[in-house]
């Protein structure tokens, strides 16, 4: 025969559940209380609009705290119904305003919360429906047990909360730390709250803590005071003076308040936003409000129909909470859009700070990539320029993938008059795709080698017949790198050798790889879709003394050194890593070429052309420097 029996509820467990899982930890304490006493005070006013709105908190000598409501108090049998049962909730009840969006919290929970703090909490109270009931008193212990009796004394329409404080938690009640709290969670509170200090003469005031109006919502003389008021506002609470600010409003969602733009660049993600519910603070770190792509702008908001988890620290991600982000972030786009659009000194420190910002956004927007085009500046061989300007005057825009390889031809395609574009940063490689994808006349493309290759200056026919058989020597000793030599006469002059790659060749290369590696039926499928790509070129500069001089040497070990050495230092200069198998090459180069220096007296570099084998080809701008 089975029996029906209540749970047995560890008073001491359940608050250790409260401040590890539910709460991040016991200073929400405060804001529970709050919450408790403005939820009172709104249920009150909505029995009598004229009756008073004020939460008094009053830190004691000995340590305890005692809050204060002028709100709608309970009854006996209210206090018996809310008390006694843990996680019952007046909110539950349509007697006591089930349903009601003005209410913030849950009274039995948040009174609950306080034995985070406290070991002893009393609750005494009268009611403001039966104003001739007797006054309640409600004491609770962290031990589980709790009394609760009506009692004669005179006490006013409202409720206090005694807290005496645990032994490891007395800092939590102390007077400062209760000022901070009572300013960070109720700054911006409807009711009156104000917390009783000393001045310096132990003489006790009151500091108010809250504000009756939302800065945003205050009227002010004229749109520059509102400014002010606004960074002044924001240097306060969020620590920075912002170059802008954006209204924000989703009256459907009952959200207002203001984004404001930062001062400097911050690393791409999700921002975190100060949000309040019912003008009750949420948290300081809220992400998720605003789309990804808007990291340069902190918000504070007020949320009245966003729906908070059981912590009151986040937000449910629901369908109000998705509609609200798409329409906060359509706020900052027009902002930024009409921003950019003006083209004066707030819109270049915009750009200055938070370029990295509206890349990422026209990553997904056709009017900002548009846009960026016309305004945002790019790294380019002609310098700091923006794509339309590129595209402008010479008729396409010719892009590298990385930042590597741009400084690796920069000096090369500077020097000849070919217009490159740095396509190596965050979101660059993909605004360029999209701007191939949307505008097909432009010539958007990545940069091949044969680009560069083009305008490099052949040898003169005579010349390069002369050193025909030296260059298939350096295509030997080269062919262990999977690279071929290519002798070119280009500026700047200093510069001996230039590496030359593309994406088709290193496809090529992995899929011979592939091919040799794979067993034979899977072999013969990809060798099906292998083609003849020549390998990587090693440009060698005719127009360098190092380089004639190589060329001028006699065929032997010492000019293969040199052929490896210049191979590696073309390595070092597009900035690829070395390898283990390149680290091998330029040790046995430097071996060879440093024994060979040793051993005796030789042709020396620069000697006079007599008293060496015939030298290599010369161009007439041999000498060009950049």
């Amino acid at each position: 025969m089975s029996t029906t029996r209540a749970f047995a509820v560890d008073l001491r467990g359940m608050v250790d559940l409260l401040a590890r899982h539910l709460y991040s930890g016991p200073r929400v304490y405060l804001r529970e209380l709050l919450q408790n006493g403005v939820d009172a005070v709104t249920a009150r006013r909505a029995l009598d609009p004229g009756a008073p709105a004020t939460v008094r908190i009053v830190p004691g000598p000995d340590g305890s705290l005692e809050i204060t409501d002028s709100g709608v108090g309970l009854t006996l049998a209210e206090a018996e119904e809310l008390l006694a049962t843990i996680g019952r909730s007046s909110k539950r009840d349509l007697a006591l305003g089930h349903g009601r969006a003005e209410f913030l919290g849950q009274f039995g929970i948040g009174l609950l919360s306080a034995f985070m703090v406290a070991e002893t909490i009393e609750l005494v109270s009268r009611s403001a429906r039966e104003p001739d009931a007797p006054a309640v008193r409600w004491r609770g212990h962290d031990d589980g047990t709790y009394e609760l009796a009506q009692i004669d004394e005179d006490v006013p329409v409202g409720s206090t909360v005694r807290l005496r404080p645990r032994r490891d938690a007395e800092h939590w009640l102390a007077t400062e730390t209760v000022v901070a709290l009572a300013e960070e969670f109720g700054a911006l509170l409807p009711v009156d709250v104000a917390v009783q200090v000393p001045l310096d003469d132990g003489t006790p005031v009151w500091r108010r803590t809250s504000t009756p109006e939302l800065p945003w919502r205050r009227t002010y003389g004229s749109d520059e005071e509102r400014r002010l008021a606004l960074v002044g506002y924001c240097e306060r609470t969020l620590g920075f003076t912002p170059l802008a600010h954006i209204d924000l409003d989703v009256p459907l969602a009952g959200v207002s308040g203001v984004a404001f733009v930062l001062p400097a660049a911050v690393p791409a993600g999700r921002g975190t936003h100060r949000v309040y519910v019912k003008r009750m603070l949420l948290d300081t770190r809220v992400d998720g409000l605003l789309p990804d792509w808007s990291f340069f702008v902190r918000c504070v908001l007020d949320a009245d129909g966003l729906r908070p988890t059981a912590s009151r620290e986040a937000l449910y991600e629901d369908e109000v909470l998705l509609a609200t982000r798409e329409v906060l972030g359509e706020a900052v786009r027009r902002w930024t859009i009409d921003t950019l659009h003006r083209h004066d000194l707030a819109a270049r420190r915009f750009v200055e700070a938070h370029h990295l910002a509206v890349r990422a956004l026209a990553t997904t927007d056709d009017t900002m990539l548009d846009l960026v085009a016309d305004v945002l500046p790019f790294e380019t061989t002609d310098g700091t320029r923006t794509l339309a300007e590129v595209r402008a005057e010479h008729g396409s825009l010719v892009h590298t993938g990385t930042v590597e390889e741009f400084r690796r031809i920069a000096p090369v395609a500077r020097a000849q008059g070919l217009a490159v574009v740095n396509a190596g940063y965050v979101y660059d490689a993909e605004l360029l795709a999209r701007l191939a994808a949307r505008h097909p006349d432009w010539g958007v493309r990545a940069l091949a080698a044969a680009d560069v290759a083009a305008v490099l200056a052949p040898l003169d026919p005579l010349d390069e017949l002369a050193v025909e058989d030296t260059r298939r020597d350096v295509d030997r000793v080269l062919a262990a790198v999977d690279c071929q030599a290519v002798l070119r006469t280009f500026a700047p002059s200093s510069l001996p050798a230039l590496l030359l790659h593309d994406r088709d060749g290193d496809h090529q290369r992995d899929l011979a790889r592939t091919v040799g590696e794979a067993d034979d039926l899977w072999g013969q499928v990809l060798s099906g879709f292998a083609v003849r790509v020549p390998p990587r070129r090693l440009v060698l500069n005719c127009a360098n003394p190092m380089v004639t001089d190589l060329l001028a040497a006699p065929a032997g070990d010492v000019r293969d050194a040199g052929v490896r050495a210049l191979y590696v230092s073309a390595l070092l200069l597009a900035g690829e890593p070395l390898r283990t198998r390149d680290t091998e090459i330029m040790t046995d180069a430097l071996a060879q070429l440093l024994r060979a220096g040793l051993s005796g007296p030789g042709p020396q570099p620069g000697a006079p052309a007599t008293d060496r084998p015939a030298a290599g080809p010369t161009h007439p701008h041999a000498e060009d420097e950049v």
